[in-house]
């Protein structure tokens, strides 16, 4: 049978190309046999499914435990009705042990009880039925809020001293996030009542990415199949853009064996992977799609805004930083600060952001071009300026973050004009109080720097100039933009601040200075 990448829920071994589904989660039987309740939680489509699946499968196999993989997602239809949600997801427990054991280990019949307190009854009763120690493993935890998640979280601690006879062994709650944001999804730590709203982990683990050797042995998988080699810098190019992120590295290769080159006797280029990491970013797949989603999120944007306008993170709580690397949004850079977590999603955030602006862009006639379809640096500048004199005003209220309301406009424009044809890449770091961006189309590259002028700071052209002769220095440019917003108070419109002036860097790169 024919293997496949997968994008879409659990990997399953007969169809699809998979590493070993525990490599990276070395911890886990000792944690069983210590008779642990313990966290995992690990970004989206990382693998936590396929990997519990697979270990409560050998686990049962290995005649020692009576091991499960279950769900609560179906119980979230219910936040506020325990009793509700503990029915819909004992009917999901016991479809799902129906097809995962085999049937002297099935449950008993649930017992009935009062709403509430259905999952601890289920569970004990279960546990004292098996014939082995039962080990339960709750996917989508992080599903539940409010009295639903209260009430499963209370009924597990209720239950915990009883074990192994009268309850599970060993437990595990799979999500997203780490035990504590349980307190947020719950309503805060005063309705829980307790510091810890599962003060009986014993530990909290996560789920790697996979590193680079591990990508190249994914792939060597298709070539070992179809006969298709990926040349190694096209492997090398796939780490680089997705850092190891599971849904993205399966995300190129499909793209690519499936559309690109469906041929198996072609080679997979390094061109082939930039290629398709365009077609993901701007489809917006439903993995990258979900992402974009949380970005409206009042504790995402405190710590994604000053991100990419080059700020300071500054007293933002510990819980809400960690919360979006539990996410998998951001990564902690070796220097220590907070940075997206690999190169695709740093071109999905802002150009997310910029979607709004971009729709609401008038029709733009392409006058940045020459009639042989080279771009025009002095014409695309020209045309900015028409543009953000014109539509900068209204356009700046479309966007959802204050702070790089500009920078997200200009992007917007400058989206339109590389549909055409072209790229931008983009480049931003906590602190640098910057965004620099590199146009590239056909033969042309273009170099600019964006800052912000704020109220009671000092005009930052000395710090930009600076910062952009680097810029340009490593694109090997000797001509750039940069590009000055006036957020200060009480300053005339757009329309009649917004010059162009000319400027020299200390190393003698020519610079135009748009001031608007």
């Amino acid at each position: 049978m024919p293997k496949w990448f997968n994008t879409a829920g659990p990997c399953q071994a007969d169809i699809h190309y998979m590493l070993p589904p525990l490599a990276r989660l070395p911890q886990v039987d000792r944690l069983i046999e210590q008779r642990g309740y313990f966290v995992i939680h690990a970004p989206r489509q990382t693998g936590k499914t396929t990997a519990m699946l697979a270990l409560a499968q050998q686990l049962t196999a290995s005649g020692k435990y009576t091991a499960v993989m279950v769900s609560v997602e179906v119980g979230a239809a219910f936040p506020h009705d325990p009793g509700a949600a503990e029915a819909a997801i004992l009917d999901d427990w016991r479809n799902a042990a129906k097809f995962r054991l085999p049937p002297e280990l099935q449950p008993p019949l649930w017992p009935k009880t009062a709403a509430g307190q259905g999952i601890g009854a289920a569970l004990s009763g279960w546990a004292q039925h098996s014939s082995r120690p039962l080990v339960v493993f709750i996917d989508e935890i992080d599903a539940l809020k409010d009295e639903t998640l209260i009430a499963v979280l209370r009924q597990l601690r209720s239950g915990y001293p009883n074990r192994p006879q009268g309850f599970p062994q060993a437990l595990a709650l799979i999500g997203l996030r780490d035990v504590r944001d349980y307190k947020v999804a719950s309503g805060g730590s005063r309705r829980l009542n307790t510091s810890s709203p599962f003060n009986i982990k014993i530990k909290s683990l996560t789920l790697r990415n996979f590193t680079a050797e591990e990508v190249a042995q994914l792939y060597k998988q298709h070539t070992l199949d179809r006969g298709q080699v990926f040349a190694e810098k096209a492997v090398q190019r796939a780490f680089m853009l997705t850092q190891g992120q599971p849904w993205l590295v399966n995300a190129l290769a499909k793209e690519i064996v499936e559309e690109l080159v469906a041929n198996p006797t072609q080679a997979i280029t390094a061109d082939h992977i930039e290629t398709a990491k365009e077609i993901l970013i701007q489809r917006q797949d439903t993995h990258l799609d979900s992402l974009a989603s949380i970005l409206r999120e009042d504790r995402v944007k405190a710590v994604i805004e000053p991100i990419l306008a080059g700020q300071e993170l500054g007293d933002i709580p510990h819980d809400d930083r960690q919360f979006l690397v539990d996410l998998g949004l951001v990564s902690r850079s070796s220097a220590g600060g907070l940075t997206p977590a690999n190169p695709i999603y740093r071109e999905v955030l802002p150009r997310v952001l910029a979607s709004g602006a971009q729709d609401s862009l008038p029709a733009i006639r392409p006058s940045w071009l020459t009639p042989q379809g080279k771009l025009d640096p002095e014409q695309l500048l020209q045309a900015f300026l028409s543009f953000w004199r014109q539509h900068g005003e209204p356009l700046l209220k479309s966007v959802p973050y204050h702070e790089i309301a500009p920078h997200l406009v200009l992007m917007a424009f400058l989206h339109r004009v590389v549909n055409g044809g072209g790229v931008l890449d983009r480049e931003y770091a906590i602190g640098s109080d910057r965004m620099d961006l590199c146009l590239r189309y056909g033969e042309v590259t273009l170099g600019m720097e964006l800052k912000v002028w704020r109220e009671g700071r000092p005009d930052p052209i000395k710090a930009g100039l600076e910062q952009l002769d680097r810029y340009l220095a490593g694109l090997g440019l000797d001509i750039g933009w940069l590009v000055i917003f006036d957020q200060r108070q009480g300053l005339p419109p757009i329309a009649e601040r917004t010059i162009v002036e000319q400027a020299k860097t200390k190393r003698d790169r020519s610079v135009v200075v748009v001031r608007g």
